[in-house]
């Protein structure tokens, strides 16, 4: 008996091991697939903002709605428009106005084409639909801004948690472009996913107009908390080695180290920031369009500003901007007129009716392309915003050692 127990035992030994060995002879086989080498020729390379541009994402004014009068929405907008949000939150933005700002975005396309630069769109999303978490419920915004919620670093696209409730979806219109870049070789990284819960915002944040959040700013409270990481990719910018980041009422401090552990040691992360009562999105406030050359807000002066002169940077201060009074601004300031993309570092895509900011660049020997995207500010963005530059022929260098 003890016999017939001891061949037993062997026999299902062998038998374990031989499955085994098939097993790992398989995963060998599948981490040989899995770890093959990244092509020289990734399609996903950039390091700053003006090397010469070879392939864009623009994004899509098509079904885009207004999101809910949420408090992290109200400590982002200003109060004459209000009553527009609480009215219309959750429906589409006016169809005219929507109409429009697609035209002009698809003729901006065909100029960046015409360029010679490779243009991508996200999908179409139906954005009025509701969802709901654990946490909370909302409707969606848009797929306008990639600059928003992709961050491009080497051949790395980092994807943005994000801080708005009615934005947690919105990453699912870049997803079929994202795993393409991947399936050739990119690197592609998900920031934490935030819960969104009640406590990442101040629920009681004292704000009834512009000075009130002035006065908050320059104390340093906003009203997302570091209940958890979040950030929108638009409030850092790239320069090399050296990314600068602002903490605002969309990017709090936890997000920000975030991206520091996560790019270290080969990037390094800096914050800056701002005169500004209401900090969302660096590019209309602080916009690097060169080598040692640095758009500054003079509305919104710069308190690190010594840090890129003593480097030997060129600090310029751009014109005031020429867009009228009545022209529905619903996301964003005048100041879109500095929110321009360069394509590489002599020539720049800048507002067709913004003059005083043209001759300021042709001044500096930049050739300006000129377009109509009026209708698309209103939406929140300018050119840079509008846009999430894939590639840029360029190496990794760096202006501040």
């Amino acid at each position: 008996k003890l016999g017939r127990v001891f061949t037993g035992w062997v026999q299902r030994s062998f038998q374990s091991t031989q499955a085994a060995t098939a097993s790992q002879n398989t995963c060998a086989a599948d981490d040989n697939k899995a770890t093959s080498p990244v092509p020289k020729d990734c399609p996903v390379c950039s390091y700053n903002e003006w090397d010469p541009l070879e392939e864009v994402i623009v994004g899509r004014a098509e079904n885009a709605c207004v999101p809910p009068f949420s408090v992290e929405v109200k400590a982002n907008t200003y109060e004459k428009y209000w009553g527009f949000y609480q009215k219309f939150g959750g429906q589409s933005f006016p169809k005219d106005h929507l109409k429009k700002a697609i035209a002009e975005i698809e003729e901006m396309c065909n100029i960046l084409k015409g360029e010679g630069v490779i243009v991508k769109r996200p999908d179409p999303i139906d954005w009025s639909v509701k969802y709901k978490t654990p946490d909370f419920e909302s409707t969606g915004m848009y797929a306008a801004m990639p600059r928003d919620i992709l961050l491009v670093v080497g051949n790395e696209i980092i994807e943005a948690p994000m801080a708005w409730r009615a934005r947690f979806f919105e990453y699912r219109a870049y997803r079929r472009l994202i795993k393409d870049y991947f399936n050739r070789g990119a690197k592609w990284t998900t920031a934490p996913k935030p819960t969104m819960a009640d406590e990442l915002y101040d629920q009681d944040y004292p704000i009834c107009s512009v000075e009130d959040r002035h006065k908050l700013a320059a104390q340093g409270k906003f009203v997302t908390t570091e209940f958890e990481p979040c950030f929108d990719a638009a409030d850092f910018i790239r320069a090399g080695k050296d990314i600068f980041v602002q903490r605002s009422q969309v990017t709090n401090y936890m997000g920000i180290e975030w991206m520091r552990r996560h790019l270290a040691p080969d990037y390094r992360v800096h914050i800056i920031s701002f005169k500004d009562p209401n900090p969302m999105h660096i590019d209309a406030t602080f916009n690097i369009i060169g080598p040692d050359l640095v758009l500054s807000n003079p509305d919104r002066p710069c308190h690190q500003i010594e840090l890129f002169k003593k480097a030997g940077w060129t600090v310029i201060r751009p014109p005031v901007p020429l867009i009228p009074d009545d022209h529905p601004l619903w996301m964003s300031s005048k100041w879109l007129s500095m929110n321009v993309l360069m394509l590489d570092e002599k020539r720049v895509m800048v507002d067709a009716n913004e003059t005083s900011i043209q001759k300021m660049f042709e001044n500096l020997g930049i050739s300006t392309i000129k377009v109509n995207i009026r209708h698309a500010n209103s939406l929140g963005g300018g050119f840079h915003c509008w846009t999430c530059d894939i590639r840029r022929r360029g190496t990794l260098q760096s202006y501040f050692d």
